[in-house]
């Protein structure tokens, strides 16, 4: 179910199953509103534009520590007032329902 994923904590995905479909994949995504899917679907990513560089690096701080929390760890890429982060289950390569609960639990930090 695909419900209140924002609520949800990932869980140690270990491999030999099967990724997302890009068809269950699209059910998450309007929870995790501003990603987008890759062409192949096999990631998520989304832009964030920010204000200047300090708070663009807060905000990637706070993602860097939720990550680490929930032990999914997503590519973030930034600079001044702009960041990109994307997620993809390397394990399975492709896309997992940690993923997208990150993307939620990640947009509630930009909007926080």
């Amino acid at each position: 179910m695909v419900d209140n994923i924002v609520q949800k904590t990932c869980v140690p995905c270990k491999g030999g199953i099967p990724p997302l479909t890009r068809e269950e994949a699209s059910r998450y995504m309007p929870q995790t509103p501003g990603w987008e899917m890759s062409a192949e679907g096999q990631q998520i990513s989304r832009s964030f534009k920010l204000a200047n560089f300090r708070d663009t690096l807060a905000f990637v701080e706070k993602v860097g520590a939720l990550v680490e929390e929930e032990r999914h760890h997503p590519e973030i890429c930034f600079g001044w007032g702009h960041a990109t982060v994307t997620l993809q289950t390397r394990k399975i390569r492709g896309l997992h329902e940690n993923d997208f609960i990150m993307a939620a639990k990640i947009n509630r930090i930009f909007g926080a």
